[in-house]
Parts: structure tokens; sequence; C-alpha cells
């Protein structure tokens, strides 16, 4: 076993040996090259200032800057031709810029590293996607206002520990992700101001002797400044960290929701139907309506957290500043944004054409003595009675409620009263569901009129 045939362990693509492993290992073209638009953006802003400085000369300057769009339209139009060997991003829109317009490509990269120039594409493209994301979560808010609108009066069962607890109103549950998702649009809106410095300028890690105006790059790109610390700008990637944070919560809300259209939509359940586009068939079982689409996105959240915590594993041992290891910040970040992105449209399209079955949710809401609280409250408010007593009396209605087979509303005055005599005819109006919904006029309660409110507020805040 000591021949030369042993080398095959090598295998494959690496049976070239070592120089083949370490080409492969520091490439990072198969992935950064989605970055191209942002690349030859900072490539763009970075020559007009060299030219703006008296750096680069004028003539120069405009060869790079129709080069440049030359490389971004063979790019985009899918013609151009990405190398391995030329390791990344950059270095293949260099190399075809040296092509098209000869050495004054080289002149490109005066008073830049690569260190900074990844940084700054890297910024550039977690902010486009930070963009977006906030994009869908306001269509997918606005979907969801759509139907707390349409059901704001709506009863349906509430729940604590997925067991009937207290009527609300289908607008109140809407509304209740309304928040949610709001919270996760706050959060990448906190996100996207924090990271919004520009790192073209930084260089290696350093700074540059050359009299750049990292003020005008900053400016150029859309940022509000360039950062402060050279060694902080090259090897930060709080910004990628904070938008996974972001996301990872984003699609846990997502998830949530998904887990309860997932039980909604079931047959014991049927509170909601999911419309055809969002479902799937069983390739068994023709009665099936599988709701494919809400089990793919309560799924999406462990990719998602997943990236959060690669990425963080990835930084937490560097020393300042960069270090190859960051070549591993992207890939995770790109699956996680395109996973978002989709679970928010996912999510949009099946808010948007679900049905609320409002009988079958009526019918949820008055059963499971939804209703018990309203009847210890009413023991409380009207009869006097201290709430641990009228907690008591009411544990005691139920237990005869549900030994008759019946609800609450469905007891005599006279067994009630044989229970506690300070119970009157009165206590029958806060009995149905219907009652006890419009009672909860507490801000941010579950009646109508607040839900109603609530939205008028949220399109006020969207515009």
């Amino acid at each position: 076993m000591g021949d030369t045939s042993s080398n095959q362990m090598w295998g494959g693509r690496f049976a070239a040996g070592p120089d083949a492993i370490m080409e492969a290992i520091n490439a990072s073209i198969g992935f950064d090259k989605r970055m191209a638009a942002q690349d030859i953006a900072g490539s763009r802003a970075h020559a007009a200032m060299l030219a703006a400085t008296g750096i680069l000369s004028d003539s120069d300057a405009a060869a790079i800057r129709e080069g440049l769009l030359t490389v971004l339209s063979e790019i985009e139009a899918g013609e151009f031709t990405f190398s391995t060997a030329l390791e990344d991003i950059h270095m293949n829109v260099e190399a075809r810029l040296k092509t098209l317009i000869g050495d004054a490509a080289g002149r490109l990269h005066t008073a830049r590293s690569r260190n900074d120039q990844v940084a700054t594409d890297f910024r550039l493209w977690v902010r486009d996607q930070i963009d977006a994301a906030m994009d869908g979560l306001q269509a997918l808010i606005r979907a969801l206002l759509a139907q707390a609108e349409a059901g704001a009066d709506w009863v349906m069962p509430g729940f604590t520990h997925l067991q009937t607890a207290q009527p609300v109103t289908w607008g109140h549950h809407m509304m209740a992700y309304v928040e949610m998702f709001a919270r996760d649009l706050s959060r990448l809106r906190d996100a996207r101001a924090r990271m919004n410095e520009c790192p073209l300028g930084a260089a290696a890690l350093a700074g540059t002797s050359f009299p750049i105006d990292r003020d005008m790059t900053a400016q150029a790109l859309g940022f509000d400044r360039p950062t402060a610390n050279s060694l902080d700008a090259v090897s930060d990637r709080d910004f990628a960290l904070e938008f996974l944070g972001a996301a990872s919560i984003c699609a846990m809300h997502l998830s949530r929701f998904a887990e309860e259209l997932v039980i909604w939509s079931s047959a014991q359940f049927r509170f909601v139907t999911l419309s055809d586009r969002f479902s799937t068939g069983s390739s068994i079982m023709p009665q099936k309506k599988n709701p494919d689409a809400a089990e793919l996105i309560r799924a999406k959240v462990g990719r998602i957290f997943g990236a959060n915590v690669a990425l963080m594993m990835v930084m937490k041992g560097l020393p300042l500043a960069y270090s190859k290891d960051m070549q591993e910040d992207k890939e995770q970040v790109f699956d996680a944004a395109d996973n978002l992105m989709l679970a928010l449209a996912a999510m949009e399209g099946m808010v948007k054409d679900m049905t609320a079955n409002r009988a079958n949710l009526a019918a949820a809401a008055g059963s499971g003595f939804s209703t018990a609280t309203d009847l210890a409250d009413w023991l409380v408010r009207v009869a006097g009675i201290p709430f641990r007593d009228a907690h008591h009396v009411t544990g005691t209605l139920v237990a005869m409620a549900e030994a008759q087979g019946c609800d609450l509303p469905d007891l005599t005055l006279a067994q009630m009263q044989s229970v506690h005599a300070s119970i009157t005819e009165d206590v029958f109006g806060v009995l149905g569901v219907e009652n006890s919904v419009a009672s909860r006029m507490s801000y941010g309660g579950t009646a109508p009129a607040q839900v109603r409110a609530q939205v008028a507020r949220w399109k006020e805040v969207l515009g």
C-alpha cells in the first residue's frame, strides 16, 4: 500500500496537488461575483475622486469610467468570463479593464487595497439587501393590514398554551403580526443607519499617504460619512452580523406565523383556506391540500440563524486588522438574504390570498368556556366580589357547565345563583363572544374599535 497510487486520495479537482488546492481554497469568485455592481460602483467613485484630487489624469479617469461601464454591461449581459485564477471579483474586473483600456487600468488601484475595496463592496451589497428586505416587510405589513381591516370585528379564539383562552378578533390577531414585523422593519432601519459609513480610503489597514478625499467617495456612494478608523474599517463585519441578527428575528416571526397557518388550515381547525398557488397536493392522497409554502417558510429560520452563528464564529477570534478568514463572510450572508427575501415574498402572497373562514372562527370562539374571564370580571365589577373569590365562583360554574355538556351562557340563572346568590340576569350580557370582544376597549385591546384605530395608525405611519 506504500506505492504512488496512494496519491489518488487527493482525488478529482485536487489531483494536480497543492497548487490546485491553493487556488480552490483561495478563490472567492464563485460567490463574490454577486457583488460586481457594487464593486464597479466603488471603483467608479474612487476613480472620480483620484481625478478630482489630481492623483489621476482626467484622460485616465475617463478611460477607466468608460471601461468600467463596459465591464458592467458585459457582466449584466452574461458575456463576462470569470476566472478562478484571478481569485475574486476585484481582480477579475481589473484584468478585464486592462484588456479594454490598457495601462490606465493599473492606476485605478492607487490609494486603495482589496481590503478596503471588499469592505466597501460588501457594505454596499448588504445595504441593498436591507433596502429590499424593508420593502418586502412593508408589503407584508400592508397585506396584514388589509386582512385586519376586513375582519376587525370577526370573533375567533385567542389562545395561550394553544388552549382556548379568551375571544379576540381576527383583526386583532393580524395586527399582532403587524407589530412584530414592524419591529423587524425598525431593526433593519437602525442597522442601515449604523452601517452607512464608507471604508474606502482605509487602504490595507493604515490609510494612505496620497491626498485622497474620503468625503467625496463616501458621498458618491450614498454613505453618510467615511469610517473614522482605518484598522476597524477593513476588519469590521458588524454590519453583516446586524443584518443577519435582524434577519434571524424576522425569520423567527415568519416561522411563528407559518406555524399558525399550518395549524389553521388543517381539517381539524379550518380557520383559513390557503390559495392553491401556495399549497400543493399529495402524491398519493387525493384529498390532501398541503400548506407547503408555510412549512418551507417555517424552515428558513434554520438557515438564516445558522448563517448568523457561522459568521459570528468566523469573526470571534480575529486579531486586527484583516485576515483571510473574512473571505468566509459572504456565502452565508448571500444565502440568508436570498432566503429571507423568498420567505417574505411567499408570506406576503399567502396573506393576500388566504381566506379567513368567519363562521368557523366564530364557532370556535365560543367554545372552551372562552368567556369565563368575562364572567369573573363581571362578578368583580358588578357584584363587588373580590377577584380571587370571583375566580373560584367562575371555576365552579365552568365545572357545572362541563358536567352538563354545555357552555356558560347555556346555564340557567337559577343554576348560577345556586353557586353565588348575587348573580343577576345582567350576567348574560357579558357571556356572548361578541360582547366579550367589544368590551376590551383598553388601548391595544381586541375591541373592533381599537383594532380599526390601530389599522388607521399604521396606514398613516406607512404613508
